[in-house]
């Protein structure tokens, strides 16, 4: 819990500077930011040794899944991609002053090399179809992709169905009724 409040704090600071979450979402930032993202590190597939957070931003959900990695599953490797290199020098911020162990690559993810990930997460980056595609290239073998989305998340999975082959599943937010976290696997482009 210190590892996250410090977070708070420096996000708090941050913010006004570089705009890491929308100002309206001030003041709920632990249900609307913080246990939004907890929620999706319930979906960890056993055996997991890698995850990597694409378009990280001010850090949820893979800076909050990094944090609880490193009570959880110590072994675990946690790579954030985050191209804006403001944000990038956040993230560090957090993870030098949390004392967590995570890697950041602060390059577009279409330019970084296949990361072979077990798991892959992003959060408000982007609809579906477009999120297959970078989990199709950085995930692993058997690898398993979470993604929370909102309340338009089935019509975003019928328009993802035209472009991709894939399984999915989905867990009602803890957060807001009305949205979901996706756990997609076996994906291949139609």
């Amino acid at each position: 819990m210190a590892r996250l409040e410090r977070y708070a704090a420096l996000l708090e600071k941050w913010n006004p500077k570089i705009n890491l979450v929308a100002w309206s979402t001030l003041e709920t930032l632990w249900d609307r930011h913080f246990v939004d993202s907890a929620q999706v590190f319930r979906h960890l597939p056993e055996g997991a040794r890698s995850w990597a957070d694409l378009g990280s931003g001010g850090g949820f959900p893979g800076l909050v899944i990094a944090i609880l990695a490193a009570e959880k599953a110590p072994d675990m490797l946690v790579t954030l991609v985050e191209s804006d290199t403001r944000k990038a020098a956040f993230l560090r911020t957090v993870i030098r002053e949390t004392g967590i162990s995570v890697r950041v690559m602060d390059e577009r993810i279409e330019n970084i090399p296949p990361l072979h990930s077990d798991v892959i997460s992003a959060r408000a980056l982007a609809d579906l179809s477009t999120l297959l595609g970078f989990a199709a290239r950085h995930l692993g073998q058997g690898g398993v992709a979470l993604f929370p989305k909102g309340v338009n998340w089935e019509k975003e999975v019928r328009e993802a169905q035209q472009k991709w082959r894939f399984t999915c599943k989905q867990f009602t937010s803890e957060t807001d009724s009305g949205a979901v976290i996706l756990r997609i696997e076996g994906i291949e482009h139609v």
